[in-house]
């Protein structure tokens, strides 16, 4: 930070990096409305940039590394900005942070809705400054302004922060703090809002979006708020983010079926598809009780897309573990998986466990799942070509060939549209063809 920057009062224009997950992504667009709101212009991070906010990731041991090189990378790009580092690594690793050269400004995860304020002190005392505050202090839900520049196509709705759950493997708690749910009141109107607006999709998102409610001392649920949402008069689709398998409740699980507004489609961390190593990774259910979940979900809703997550090579992971971990998949149906090799996290406590895997063998294990995840996928998707869907126009190319999801979240391209154009934001039937169809892997 120079003295010329130090002496600029109001600074014209800010640029996000952001890394990491969808609710990154969602909290760095509320802070680029924020400053939207108070005269900023928002910028891409290669125009030059009076601000620099870099909101990082720490979710993997890698995502730490990838964040100190992008701030390094920023800073140079940008010497006379002044730079705020956020997020999930600022939140764990404040000090190295500060200790890079050219940070003015350490926010974490929490106090995002000051960062204007935080500025203008930094730049008054001209010294740079970590103003993270430890997670476990959190109480509340910060609300963060209402996002007015997005395509009028899809809108995510944070409604909780925090998790509560402490799996072996993860950081997350230590990054994000306990659970906090945002009011309802708060979730509905911002969600009438958006609808207002003219999107036709609202993705809801949280760290634990299963939790939501738990802390709010009321009558409460995610059930309760996915009910008081889905019947919001002009919303075409309503898609819940990842749910754990455990929170599936018969209340939420009745208002995912019953109403249409509710997208037939369900992202549920398997992790590992073996008890033993389910019971290391703290995860609070069997791989029996998963599969009875799914085939209770697709039972009362015949074409449902579930996605997955699951991580190969966690500490003492045996040939065989990962056997049934194949086995488990392939029984699954699920219509698309995203496959992760374990990543050691200091703090955590399945860092300091023995028999860790080596990469090679990891490597060799994600391989493998993923030929099985592109199988699956290629399996769901066929049950559906030659049938009538609805697409969610998301983008259209410059040769006019569109792009978007239907509702179970197929990916599909439709050729150029002879007279008018098609535009984003379009609802559009059409038969599925193969042709139509993009398949991971």
């Amino acid at each position: 930070m120079t003295m010329s920057t130090l002496q600029q009062k109001n600074p014209a224009s800010v640029c996000f990096v952001t890394l990491g997950c969808k609710v990154n992504q969602t909290e760095s667009e509320a802070l680029g409305q924020l400053f939207r709101n108070n005269g900023y212009h928002v910028v891409s991070s290669t125009e030059k940039a009076d601000v620099v906010v870099v909101n990082t990731c720490t979710v993997t041991n890698t995502g730490g590394a990838k964040s100190r090189q992008t701030i390094r990378r920023m800073v140079k790009a940008h010497p006379d900005a002044f730079v705020v580092v956020m997020g999930c690594y600022a939140q764990t690793a404040p000090g190295e942070i500060l200790g890079i050269a050219g940070v003015d400004l350490v926010l974490g995860t929490q106090d995002r809705g000051k960062i204007l304020e935080l500025i203008d002190q930094v730049k008054k005392e001209q010294q740079p400054k970590s103003s993270v505050r430890t997670i476990w202090d959190a109480k509340t839900f910060e609300e963060l302004p209402l996002i007015e520049e997005e395509s009028r196509t899809r809108a995510t709705l944070k409604i909780q922060e925090g998790c509560n759950q402490f799996c072996t493997y993860c950081i997350i708690p230590y990054a994000r703090g306990p659970v906090r749910s945002r009011i309802p009141e708060n979730a509905v109107t911002e969600a009438e809002k958006l609808v207002a607006a003219g999107y036709k999709e609202i993705v809801l998102t949280g760290i634990h979006t299963g939790s939501y409610g738990e802390d709010l001392g009321e009558d409460w649920d995610l059930a309760r708020l996915v009910k008081a949402l889905a019947q919001i008069k002009g919303l075409h689709r309503l898609r819940l983010s990842s749910i754990e398998p455990m929170e599936f409740t018969p209340e939420l699980i009745d208002v995912i079926i019953n109403y249409p507004a509710v997208c037939p489609h369900l992202h549920i961390p398997l992790q590992c598809g073996s008890d033993a190593i389910l019971t290391r990774m703290k995860r609070p259910y069997t791989v029996k009780e998963f599969k009875e979940l799914i085939q209770r979900l697709t039972s009362l809703q015949p074409g449902i897309a579930i996605t997955t997550d699951v991580i190969v090579g966690f500490p003492g992971e045996t040939e065989q573990n990962f056997q049934e971990t194949l086995e488990t998949v392939r029984s699954c149906g699920f219509s698309g998986i995203h496959v992760f090799p374990y990543s050691k996290r200091e703090g955590t406590p399945a860092a300091k466990y023995p028999e860790q895997i080596p990469n090679k063998i990891k490597e060799e294990r994600v391989k493998a799942l993923l030929e099985v995840a592109r199988e699956s996928q290629e399996d769901y998707v066929r049950r559906f070509i030659g049938q009538r869907v609805e697409v969610l126009i998301e983008r259209v190319s410059p040769e006019g060939v569109a792009a978007g999801h239907t509702g179970n979240y197929i990916q599909v391209h439709l050729p150029p549209r002879e007279g008018k154009p098609w535009e984003g934001g379009e609802l559009v039937e059409c038969v599925l063809e193969k042709n139509h169809v993009r398949v991971n892997g």
